[in-house]
């Protein structure tokens, strides 16, 4: 792959789910997901996600919702960027891109999740805020023992306010 050439950011098709499969799967710290939610999320949730493509492969990944208890907002569930492609800004483009969606427009914070353990995501979120003149807050949302058994560090959840965009036509 020509690692010169920059990926094409797009809305995600049903068909891309087994790439994005595949990708997640290379992205530790990520959780997978069942092929069947990457399949949900890429056609069902595509207005919210951002796939990045280069030579054909998937080599990027976002995948966000609005969540129906708070409309306001626009929550980033996971990013992962292929080894391909990482050290190249595509995370923070993919993030851009999204928040610049007409189906973005009106949320007025951006949310994500994010481990401790997780300084490349940290930096990721810190570096948007930055480039869109907010701050990122951080504050618990699901602690390691009471919503994870034990089994799953606890995720911070990070916030971000969104400036209002003008409407797109």
């Amino acid at each position: 792959m020509n690692r010169t050439t920059s990926p094409t950011l797009r809305r995600p098709t049903a068909e891309d789910g087994p790439a994005v499969t595949a990708l997640i799967a290379a992205s530790a710290p990520l959780d997978p997901n069942s092929a069947y939610c990457n399949l949900l999320q890429c056609s069902d949730f595509a207005e919210t996600c951002v796939v990045a493509e280069r030579g054909g492969a998937i080599v990027g990944w976002i995948s966000g919702y609005r969540p129906p208890s708070h409309p306001e907002r626009i929550f980033v569930w996971q990013v992962a960027v292929a080894a391909s492609a990482r050290g190249e800004g595509l995370g923070g483009r993919m993030l851009d891109e999204l928040a610049a969606r007409p189906a973005v427009q009106g949320a007025t914070t951006l949310t994500t999740t994010i481990t401790e353990a997780n300084p490349a995501s940290w930096a990721l979120f810190g570096a948007f805020a930055r480039r869109h003149g907010a701050s990122l807050s951080k504050s618990g949302r699901f602690e390691r023992d009471a919503h994870f058994a034990g089994a799953h560090d606890t995720e911070w959840q990070a916030s971000i306010a969104l400036r209002p965009s003008a409407p797109t036509t």
